[in-house]
C-alpha cells in the first residue's frame, strides 16, 4: 500500500503511514502538547476532521477548543447530541437553535402542533441525562456523500423542511450528511469524531427557551460564569418579529424572494430598511421621553454601522426638535508616547487609557454650563493632540459621542447619571440556514469589514482577516462587558445584507493564498457565502443604508 509522510508539529516528530490512515490515531500521544480537547485538525493548511482517511502527505497541526474553529466544531457535536436527547426525550418535538448569548446557544422546543414548548428544571434534567447517557457511549459521527435528491427525500421524511428548501438552491449533486446513534442530520461544517469528545455541557431555563452552554477558547476545559444578558436576547427575538412580518425564517426563505426577481427584492429591500427607520424613530422618542438627558453614548462591536446610526439618530432627533452636535472621542487620544502598551509590546488605542478621560469629562461639564470650549483635534500621523474648532452649546442642543468605550462607567465619571443615553449598536444577525444550523452575528460583521477595508482603506481580505483576531479580543474586552449597560439597543442587520455584501467579498476571499494560516477562514466564509443567492442590482439599496457605509454611494459624509 503506497504510503505517505506526516511532520506533527507539536514536537516535529515525522512519520510514515499508510495512505488512508486517519489521525485518531494519534490523538493520544499528541494530548500532552494540548490543554484543551482535541477535535480535528490541519492538515498543512486545511482543516481536516480526525476520523478523515488522509491521501497525500503534509504537516499536521491539531485544533483544540481554544481556537474559534475547535470550539465552532465542538458546538455542533453539541447540537448533534441534544438533537438526538430531545428525539428520545420529546418525541415529535422540534428542536429550533436561534442564536447565541455569550458561552452559550439559546435553543426553542415546539410540539407537535408547532406551539412553542417552555421546557422546565426536570425536563431539562432528562435531556442533560440523555445527553451524558450519549456522550459516554463515545458513538462515532459517520459523514455519508449522499445525492441531492436521496437527502431531499430524507429531510422531507424527517420534517427538516428548512433544509429542503436551502437544499433547493445548491449547485452541487451530493451533499455531506452525518449519521450517529441511527440520526441524521446535515451540518454547513465540520464534526468531532466522536460523541465521548462533548462532556463539558449544561443546560439551563431561559423562557420561553432555554440555554446550551458550552465552553469557549478563554475557557475550554469548563463552562465560564455566565452573565445574565436580558436585553441582547430581546433583540435578537425583536428581529425574530421582524423576520416573521417579512415571512423569512431561514435563507431558503430568503433565497425564494430573491429568486423572484427584482420587484420582490426591491419590495423586501424597502420593508427592511422602513423597520430600520421605525425603529431609530423610537429611539429618538424614547431620548425625548428622558427629559433629563443631553449626552447620547453610542458604542458597539466594529462594523455595527454606528457612524450612519449616529447621522440617522441625528436626523430623527431633529425631527423631535432637538438639534445634536456631534464630538469624536478619537480626537481625545493622548500622545502617541502616552499611549499604554499590550502585553507584546505594541501600542493598545483601544484601551480606556488610550483616552484622555479627564480632559474629555471637563469639556463636557463646561458645555453643560453653557461655557465655550476649545475642543481637541488629533494629528493621527504627527501622534499629537492639537487645538481644534471652538464650542458652545444652548440649552436645546444635546451631544452625541460614538465610540467603542461608550457604556463603559470608567469614561464619564463625572458626569451625572441623569443626563447620559447609552445606545448599543451591534448587527445582531437572526436569520439562520436552518432550524439546527444558525449564521453567526460576527460573520456578518466580518464580511461588512472586509468589504469596506478593500473599498475604502485599500486593504486585502488578507489583512481584514489578520487584523480581526486583535479586532475581537479588544471588542471582549472593551465592549461586550457593557453592552448590557445600555438604556436602548439597535440591531443594524439588514435581512438583505449577506447576498449584497457577497458580490463584493466572494472575488476577495478567492486571492486569499491557500500557504497562509488565514486560507480556512476564508474558505469556510466563501461556503457560508455560498448558501445565499446574490443581490446585484444595487440601486434600490437607499442612499442613507447603513449598509452603505460599507459598499459605498451613502449620502452621508464620514
Amino acid at each position: 500500500m503506497e504510503k505517505i509522510k506526516l511532520i506533527f508539529e507539536d514536537d516535529g516528530k515525522e512519520v510514515e503511514v499508510s495512505r488512508g490512515t486517519n489521525l485518531l490515531e494519534f490523538v493520544k500521544s499528541y494530548e500532552k502538547f494540548h490543554k484543551a480537547p482535541i477535535v480535528a485538525a490541519r492538515l498543512d493548511n486545511l482543516i481536516v476532521e480526525l476520523s478523515k482517511p488522509l491521501d497525500r502527505s503534509g504537516r499536521v497541526r491539531f485544533v483544540d477548543l481554544t481556537s474559534s474553529d475547535g470550539i465552532r466544531i465542538y458546538q455542533r457535536g453539541l447540537l448533534f447530541i441534544l438533537a438526538v436527547a430531545v428525539r428520545e426525550v420529546f418525541p415529535g418535538y422540534k428542536l429550533k437553535v436561534l442564536h447565541s448569548l455569550g458561552n452559550s446557544l439559546y435553543c426553542e422546543l415546539f410540539d407537535k402542533d408547532e406551539k412553542i414548548y417552555t421546557p422546565d428544571e426536570e425536563d431539562l434534567k432528562k435531556l442533560t441525562s440523555e445527553m451524558k447517557k450519549i456522550v459516554k457511549r463515545n458513538e462515532f459521527f459517520k459523514k455519508l456523500a449522499l445525492y441531492k435528491g436521496d437527502v431531499k427525500k430524507l429531510f422531507e421524511e424527517l420534517g427538516f423542511d428548512a433544509k429542503v428548501k436551502l437544499l433547493k438552491y445548491r449547485k452541487k449533486k451530493t451533499i455531506k450528511v452525518y449519521s450517529c446513534c441511527d440520526y441524521y442530520n446535515y451540518f454547513y461544517g465540520y464534526m468531532p469524531p466522536s460523541t465521548g469528545i462533548m462532556k463539558i455541557f449544561d443546560l439551563k431555563p431561559y423562557p420561553p427557551g432555554f440555554r446550551l452552554l458550552h465552553p469557549t477558547t478563554a475557557s475550554p476545559n469548563e463552562i465560564p460564569e455566565y452573565k445574565e444578558m436580558r436585553k441582547f436576547n430581546t433583540i435578537f427575538l425583536e428581529y425574530a418579529r421582524w423576520l416573521r412580518i417579512m415571512e423569512i425564517e431561514h435563507v431558503g426563505d430568503l433565497n425564494r424572494i430573491i429568486a423572484k426577481g427584482e420587484r420582490a427584492v426591491a419590495d423586501l429591500i424597502l420593508l427592511a430598511e422602513a423597520l430600520h427607520e421605525k425603529r431609530i424613530s423610537q429611539i429618538s422618542d424614547e431620548f425625548r421621553s428622558k427629559r433629563t438627558a443631553r449626552l447620547i453614548l453610542i458604542a458597539g462591536p466594529s462594523s455595527s454601522g454606528k457612524t450612519t446610526f449616529a447621522k440617522r439618530l441625528s436626523v430623527q432627533l431633529k425631527a423631535n426638535g432637538f438639534r445634536p452636535v456631534a464630538i469624536s472621542l478619537d480626537d481625545y487620544f493622548v500622545d502617541r508616547e502616552k499611549t499604554p502598551r499590550d502585553e507584546n509590546g505594541n501600542y493598545d488605542f483601544e484601551a480606556l487609557e488610550a483616552i484622555d478621560i479627564e480632559l474629555f469629562n471637563r469639556n463636557l461639564l463646561d458645555l453643560f454650563d453653557g461655557k465655550e470650549v476649545e475642543l481637541p483635534k488629533y494629528d493621527f500621523k504627527a501622534g499629537k493632540r492639537r487645538l481644534g474648532r471652538r464650542l458652545r452649546i444652548n440649552k436645546d442642543q444635546i451631544i452625541i459621542v460614538e465610540g467603542i468605550h461608550g457604556l463603559n462607567p470608567r469614561l464619564t465619571p463625572h458626569i451625572p447619571e441623569d443626563l447620559k443615553f447609552r445606545i448599543y449598536v451591534s448587527a445582531l444577525t437572526q436569520i439562520n440556514f436552518d432550524d439546527m444550523n444558525r449564521m453567526s452575528t460576527t460573520d456578518t460583521r466580518l464580511i461588512r469589514r472586509m468589504v469596506r477595508d478593500y473599498k475604502f482603506r485599500g486593504h486585502s481580505a488578507l489583512d481584514t482577516l489578520r487584523m480581526w483576531p486583535n479586532v475581537r479580543r479588544g471588542e471582549e474586552k472593551n465592549i461586550f462587558p457593557f453592552q448590557e449597560e445600555s438604556d436602548v439597543m439597535f440591531n443594524s442587520a439588514l435581512i438583505y445584507e449577506i447576498p449584497v455584501l457577497k458580490i463584493f467579498a466572494e472575488s476577495l476571499l478567492a486571492q486569499v493564498p491557500e500557504n497562509v494560516d488565514e486560507y480556512p477562514e476564508a474558505l469556510r466564509l466563501l461556503k457560508v457565502l455560498d448558501y445565499f443567492l446574490p443581490i446585484t442590482n444595487l440601486e434600490d439599496i437607499p442612499r442613507n443604508s447603513i449598509l452603505r457605509e460599507f459598499i459605498g454611494r451613502s449620502i452621508f459624509k464620514y
